[in-house]
């Protein structure tokens, strides 16, 4: 698996994705996006980066097949009026079950903590995304306080230097 910034290209994929109702369930409103709202979707992600270096939702690819399974980055985030960094992930749902949410999650951390020197790493979980919870105290955050996020109950976990 690797991970490269989206593109124009990449479009098709996230309409997939974001129009799946089991895919967005637990993201954001947990609302299904039309092709209108799959283009704002990619311009916010090309947002992302300009948050800084390797920064930002990137595209997750099977480097052996060349498909994409998914998305996944360092999301500049703001909680409480603080600067944060996310790790964020989403998987196909074909790729479900199969480790590449824990593979992102653990290759973000790793970047994010070492090679970034960010201090902190959070992951916002909605209450109810049981399999996402896994993933982030798989790769070693634990649950750190429960906010309200654009309306929404989240939970947030956190991991530290």
């Amino acid at each position: 698996m690797e991970f490269r910034k989206c593109s124009n290209d990449d479009f098709e994929f996230l309409l997939s994705l974001v129009s799946d109702p089991e895919m967005v369930r637990y993201i954001g409103e947990g609302k299904i996006r039309n092709r209108e709202g799959a283009q704002d979707f990619l311009e916010w992600i090309y947002k992302t980066y300009d948050s800084g270096s390797n920064k930002g939702l990137m595209l997750l690819v099977d480097k052996e097949v060349n498909n994409p399974i998914g998305h996944a980055g360092l999301i500049p985030q703001t909680i409480d009026g603080m600067e944060q960094v996310e790790i964020g992930y989403c998987i196909s749902r074909e790729h479900w079950g199969k480790g590449y949410a824990t593979e992102a999650a653990e290759a973000l951390r790793n970047y994010g903590l070492n090679v970034l020197s960010e201090e902190k790493l959070i992951a916002l979980i909605p209450p109810g995304n049981i399999a996402s919870k896994k993933v982030a105290t798989k790769v070693g955050m634990n649950l750190e306080k429960e906010i309200i996020l654009r309306g929404q109950d989240v939970h947030m976990y956190s991991i530290s230097k």
